[in-house]
């Protein structure tokens, strides 16, 4: 079993890190924080197999932290490395902003620095990571990135500041980070003679077309529209939108549509699938009575007792399909042919559709047509 340690577990990417390292067997986890003493670093560090050194400053009050906070606690790493003769391997989380001038940049650099001569000298494993701007799960607003920044902000109904919406930025999300720092853990997961590592995918957006998307992800109850998720960035983003609404926003309302047949509602809908809805229809009644050119449906009765009629619209023969929630079953609306749901029960029926294309008032391709004439 691997001793593992990470420095700033408290942080975001630590926070993550050290979830995922927990519900390993493997392992034997640790932890530093900011609010633990120092004297303690020098043991964590020399039983340590791995340290993920995580712990630094980016937005301090002076700029005299990021020396302390980004350089100064890596070099207390090192020199305990030095200390205990330890071997163990180092994985350093650094920034994109070390390869430019302001003060961030130059601390992260400096600490990479300093990681570089150790290994040089003691020829001890390392690997860094530099990291564009990091996003998902349990980052902060105002702190960690702009992401967190805008789905705080539009989950809340509040305003957001874009300066340049052309300004574009170089994302990767946290849970692509953790794999990749786990990777580390494995055989071969770490070359001695490599140092630098990244993670993969990044994505390139602009502030502007960040900000529509995460607009349209806070719409998406309004409008039912589910994004393409397809899209490995929308996705990210939608997990991440959702994990800052406020616990009392997680459960809303429906447009319940009522008549004297039950209700129906729509669920989500989709221009890659489709839309789904759903229907509860009083015993004795009928649902239907129309085809579809080209569009396709499916009907699952979850509920109570109900018969699916179809009809070719040039024929007269009529086919049956008996439903029952003791038997739960799927039935395939064949385009050409007219067809009705009935509740044939004693009690209230629930029925599961799936169309393949949101429903259109202008081109509905749904025309009535009796199934029994």
């Amino acid at each position: 079993m691997k001793s593992i340690l990470v420095t700033g577990a408290a942080g975001f990417i630590g926070q993550n890190l050290v979830t995922a390292l927990c519900r390993r067997d493997d392992v034997d986890v640790h932890t530093f924080t900011e609010q633990d003493d120092a004297a303690t670093l020098d043991a964590l560090v020399g039983d340590a197999d791995v340290i993920y050194h995580l712990a630094g400053v980016n937005r301090p009050e002076t700029e005299e932290e990021f020396e302390t906070g980004n350089v100064g606690l890596t070099q207390g790493v090192i020199d305990a490395l030095e200390r205990r003769g330890a071997k163990a391997l180092v994985v350093l989380s650094s920034s994109i902003q070390a390869e430019r001038g302001n003060p961030y940049g130059r601390s992260k650099k400096a600490a990479e620095d300093a990681l570089f001569a150790f290994h040089e000298r003691t020829g001890g494993p390392i690997a860094i990571f530099r990291l564009p701007g990091v996003f998902g799960k349990w980052s902060r607003p105002n702190y960690n990135t702009v992401v967190a920044t805008f789905c705080h902000n539009l989950a809340r109904g509040l305003d957001i500041a874009i300066n340049d919406p052309n300004t574009e930025l170089e994302l990767v999300y946290i849970d692509d980070v953790v794999v990749a720092f786990l990777r580390c853990l494995e055989v071969g997961g770490v070359d001695p003679a490599q140092t630098r590592y990244t993670v993969t995918p990044s994505f390139r957006i602009t502030l502007g077309d960040l900000a529509d998307r995460i607009r349209r992800l806070r719409e998406m109850r309004e409008t039912l529209v589910v994004p393409d998720l397809s899209d490995g960035l929308m996705r990210r983003l939608y997990a991440t939108y959702l994990s800052f609404l406020d616990e009392d926003q997680f459960a809303y309302p429906v447009n319940l549509f009522t008549d004297d047949r039950g209700w129906l509602f729509e669920l989500i809908k989709s221009e890659h699938f489709g839309q789904i809805f759903v229907s509860k229809t009083r015993p004795g009644i009928s649902r239907g009575n129309h085809y579809h050119d080209t569009k396709i449906e499916k009907f699952c009765l979850v509920q109570g007792r109900g018969v699916v009629r179809f009809r070719q619209i040039d024929s007269e023969e009529i086919l049956e399909y008996p439903l029952d929630d003791a038997e739960i079953k799927i039935v395939d609306i064949i385009p050409g042919y007219t067809h009705s749901i009935e509740n044939v029960g004693e009690g209230e029926m629930i029925v599961l559709f799936w169309a393949d294309e949101i429903f259109d008032r202008d081109r509905p391709d749904t025309y009535f047509c009796k199934v029994e004439a």
